[in-house]
């Protein structure tokens, strides 16, 4: 049976900024800003990482459970700062988790700000239990747009 949890995090960085600093270019931007997280990031095949259909790898360091993840780029709509992605290997896949996806949409607010929206759907293998695993999810996810966050506010001229 497959699980989903939601998140909604605020921003006071406008949309489509913390969508390309948060998502559309994370494989470059966050070994920069999460150094003592992700250790590297690249594009494994795809248009840069950036495409319907492309694969982004992330390598991390020993602060992660897991050393590597894989997604996929299932949708994309930049005009709407939306995307859709599947984790196909690492990062529990093959060991707890059966299949995981997960839906961000980065949508503004009145104030020029922004709040991301994220959905995430997985299916645990038979006999795990999820024990906090939702909590160390939305703090990762939180951590990384906050991290995108900071360096849109320290780097005022990036991502515009």
């Amino acid at each position: 049976m497959a699980s989903t949890w939601t998140l909604e995090i605020e921003s006071p960085v406008a949309a489509s900024r913390l969508f390309r600093a948060g998502v559309m270019d994370w494989h470059n931007l966050a070994p920069k800003v999460a150094p003592h997280i992700i250790a590297s990031a690249h594009p494994v095949e795809g248009a840069g990482g950036i495409g319907v259909g492309s694969i982004r790898q992330f390598n991390f360091t020993s602060a992660m459970p897991f050393s590597v993840m894989k997604e996929k780029l299932e949708f994309l709509d930049v005009e709407k700062c939306e995307c859709k992605s599947t984790l196909i290997e690492g990062g529990g896949i093959g060991t707890a988790i059966e299949t995981a996806t997960s839906h961000i949409k980065v949508e503004p607010t009145a104030n020029g700000g922004c709040v991301v929206k994220v959905e995430s759907t997985y299916k645990l293998l038979p006999g795990v239990e999820a024990k906090d695993e939702t909590t160390k999810a939305k703090d990762s996810i939180t951590n990384i747009f906050k991290g995108a966050e900071a360096y849109l506010i320290a780097n005022p001229d990036a991502y515009n």
